[in-house]
Protein backbone atom coordinates (compact mmCIF):
# COMPACT_ATOMS: atom_id res chain seq x y z
CA UNK A 1 0.00 0.00 0.00
CA UNK A 2 1.25 3.68 -0.81
CA UNK A 3 1.48 6.34 1.53
CA UNK A 4 -1.17 9.13 0.72
CA UNK A 5 0.14 12.44 1.61
CA UNK A 6 -2.40 14.68 2.82
CA UNK A 7 -2.27 19.24 1.61
CA UNK A 8 -0.73 20.21 4.69
CA UNK A 9 2.14 17.27 3.31
CA UNK A 10 1.48 15.27 6.44
CA UNK A 11 1.13 11.66 5.63
CA UNK A 12 -2.66 10.96 5.88
CA UNK A 13 -3.58 8.30 8.71
CA UNK A 14 -3.94 4.29 7.83
CA UNK A 15 -7.37 2.94 8.47
CA UNK A 16 -8.83 5.83 7.48
CA UNK A 17 -12.37 5.50 6.15
CA UNK A 18 -13.12 6.42 2.64
CA UNK A 19 -15.38 8.83 4.52
CA UNK A 20 -12.86 10.91 6.21
CA UNK A 21 -14.17 9.72 9.53
CA UNK A 22 -11.26 7.03 11.73
CA UNK A 23 -11.80 3.54 10.89
CA UNK A 24 -14.48 2.98 13.62
CA UNK A 25 -15.91 6.01 12.16
CA UNK A 26 -15.57 8.02 15.44
CA UNK A 27 -13.04 11.38 15.75
CA UNK A 28 -11.73 12.80 18.80
CA UNK A 29 -13.06 15.95 20.13
CA UNK A 30 -10.94 19.01 19.11
CA UNK A 31 -8.63 16.90 16.87
CA UNK A 32 -8.71 17.31 13.21
CA UNK A 33 -11.45 14.74 11.43
CA UNK A 34 -8.95 12.51 9.95
CA UNK A 35 -8.71 12.75 6.13
CA UNK A 36 -10.48 16.17 6.08
CA UNK A 37 -7.91 18.52 7.39
CA UNK A 38 -10.26 21.01 10.11
CA UNK A 39 -11.19 19.89 13.24
CA UNK A 40 -14.34 22.21 12.76
CA UNK A 41 -16.95 20.05 12.69
CA UNK A 42 -19.68 21.42 10.33
CA UNK A 43 -16.55 22.19 7.66
CA UNK A 44 -15.85 18.32 8.62
CA UNK A 45 -19.17 17.14 8.04
CA UNK A 46 -19.54 19.31 4.93
CA UNK A 47 -16.32 17.59 4.02
CA UNK A 48 -17.44 14.54 4.05
CA UNK A 49 -20.82 15.11 2.62
CA UNK A 50 -18.79 16.32 -0.94
CA UNK A 51 -16.36 13.16 -0.76
CA UNK A 52 -19.51 11.17 -1.11
CA UNK A 53 -20.60 12.76 -4.16
CA UNK A 54 -16.99 12.41 -5.53
CA UNK A 55 -16.71 8.84 -4.78
CA UNK A 56 -20.07 8.55 -6.68
CA UNK A 57 -18.98 10.45 -9.47
CA UNK A 58 -15.78 8.47 -9.57
CA UNK A 59 -17.26 5.10 -9.59
CA UNK A 60 -19.36 6.82 -12.98
CA UNK A 61 -16.41 7.75 -14.72
CA UNK A 62 -14.82 4.00 -14.58
CA UNK A 63 -18.17 2.98 -15.59
CA UNK A 64 -18.81 5.08 -18.14
CA UNK A 65 -14.60 4.46 -19.33
CA UNK A 66 -14.82 0.72 -19.38
CA UNK A 67 -17.67 1.26 -21.57
CA UNK A 68 -16.45 3.34 -23.99
CA UNK A 69 -12.93 1.62 -24.31
CA UNK A 70 -15.12 -1.91 -25.31
CA UNK A 71 -17.23 0.33 -27.86
CA UNK A 72 -14.17 1.59 -29.22
CA UNK A 73 -12.29 -2.42 -29.26
CA UNK A 74 -15.83 -3.42 -31.39
CA UNK A 75 -15.48 -0.72 -33.42
CA UNK A 76 -12.35 -1.33 -34.32
CA UNK A 77 -12.62 -5.01 -34.69
CA UNK A 78 -15.51 -4.48 -36.73
CA UNK A 79 -13.56 -2.19 -38.98
CA UNK A 80 -10.70 -4.52 -39.43
CA UNK A 81 -13.04 -7.01 -39.69
CA UNK A 82 -14.38 -5.41 -42.67
CA UNK A 83 -11.27 -4.65 -44.78
CA UNK A 84 -10.71 -1.72 -42.74
CA UNK A 85 -7.91 0.31 -41.29
CA UNK A 86 -6.89 -0.46 -37.59
CA UNK A 87 -7.48 2.97 -36.58
CA UNK A 88 -8.46 6.23 -38.70
CA UNK A 89 -6.87 9.48 -37.56
CA UNK A 90 -8.88 11.86 -38.70
CA UNK A 91 -11.95 10.49 -35.65
CA UNK A 92 -8.40 10.51 -33.05
CA UNK A 93 -8.34 14.03 -34.19
CA UNK A 94 -11.77 14.69 -33.81
CA UNK A 95 -11.71 13.60 -30.45
CA UNK A 96 -8.70 15.30 -29.23
CA UNK A 97 -9.41 18.50 -30.70
CA UNK A 98 -13.12 18.26 -28.71
CA UNK A 99 -11.70 17.43 -25.37
CA UNK A 100 -8.90 20.13 -25.90
CA UNK A 101 -11.75 22.93 -26.60
CA UNK A 102 -13.68 21.50 -23.62
CA UNK A 103 -11.00 21.10 -21.43
CA UNK A 104 -7.73 22.88 -22.33
CA UNK A 105 -4.73 20.66 -22.27
CA UNK A 106 -5.05 18.08 -19.47
CA UNK A 107 -8.51 17.51 -21.86
CA UNK A 108 -6.02 16.54 -24.53
CA UNK A 109 -3.85 14.46 -22.18
CA UNK A 110 -7.22 12.65 -21.03
CA UNK A 111 -8.35 12.07 -24.39
CA UNK A 112 -4.90 10.47 -25.32
CA UNK A 113 -5.79 7.90 -22.45
CA UNK A 114 -9.39 7.16 -23.52
CA UNK A 115 -8.10 6.40 -26.98
CA UNK A 116 -5.06 4.07 -25.73
CA UNK A 117 -7.72 2.54 -23.47
CA UNK A 118 -10.19 1.75 -26.80
CA UNK A 119 -7.51 0.82 -29.40
CA UNK A 120 -4.50 -0.13 -27.05
CA UNK A 121 -1.19 1.73 -27.46
CA UNK A 122 0.06 2.37 -31.39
Amino acid sequence: MTDVMEQNGVPGESGTAPNGTGAEGSTSPGADTPGTGTAEPGAAARIAEIRVRIDEIDRTIVELWQERAALSREVGATRMASGGTRLVLSREQEILERFRVALGADGTQLALLLLRAGRGPL
